[in-house]
């Protein structure tokens, strides 16, 4: 891929798609060495983490614990999923003037928006992760003496538990798209901020810096749930084919 690059912006190559303008490789890496000695690129890096770090925070404990609550309560399932199926495929940038309406400041809309792009999948998949216990496991706890509390937090939701941490990979990233969006539409900081001001300035090897740190940093935050997920399943590793004990 990078030779491939490297190819077609140093002999600038045109065929329908044109490279023409696309800066190459060493011009990005040259801006990225002037980027970092730039506190600015710095400080858009951090706001952007802090944004996604809120607003996916928020989704994973509002959709985890509402997925498992209409998951497992068939009137609460009745009564909710049909407002969240309405609301579901509103894509989240759409969600950005009433945003800027409803929040005091564009930071806080920003993050919402974020919010809005992680909640869904989390939630969709919690459900989804609730409804596929074995049954006979619930039994089996309700037998052995277990309370609801107890059944919810032994039973149900180690039980979902691969689907949440799907539901968390998935919401990750539509979280990113949904931030870096936002930040184009109405944000003064954040990389997707940065990537947009560098197209108005025809700033062409920060434009493509500006999508490698994206990409970057959304491989960065896949990477942390999947060792998560490790981390809090580690009998899934177990239970591949040709695991060994």
């Amino acid at each position: 891929m990078v030779l491939f690059w490297y190819l077609a912006t140093t002999y600038r190559w045109e065929f329908y798609i044109r490279f023409t303008n696309l800066p190459t490789p060493l011009e990005v890496a040259q801006q990225l060495g002037k980027a970092m000695d730039n506190t600015k690129f710095i400080h858009n890096v951090g706001m952007s983490l802090r944004r996604i770090g809120i607003g996916f925070a928020v989704a994973t404990v509002l959709g985890v614990g509402l997925g498992l609550a209409i998951g497992r309560y068939r009137l609460l399932r009745q009564l909710m999923f049909p407002a969240i199926e309405a609301l579901r495929p509103i894509p989240a940038i759409a969600w950005v003037p009433i945003s800027i309406m409803l929040w005091p400041d564009n930071e806080v809309s920003i993050v919402f928006i974020t919010f809005i792009g992680a909640f869904f999948p989390i939630l969709l998949n919690t459900v989804a992760g609730v409804q596929a216990v074995d049954a006979v496991l619930l039994r089996a706890g309700q037998c052995l003496g277990a309370r609801e509390p107890q059944l919810m937090w032994h039973v149900v939701l180690p039980g979902a538990a691969p689907q949440v941490f799907t539901g968390l990979a998935v919401g990750m990233g539509v979280a990113w798209v949904s931030l870096i969006a936002a930040e184009m539409i109405s944000g003064q900081f954040g990389v997707g901020y940065f990537t947009w001001e560098a197209y108005a300035l025809i700033s062409y090897a920060d434009i493509v810096l500006g999508m490698i740190t994206i990409g970057v940093l959304g491989l960065g935050c896949s990477w942390l749930i999947r060792a998560a997920s490790r981390w809090c399943l580690p009998w899934l590793v177990y239970s591949k084919p040709g695991s060994q004990a």
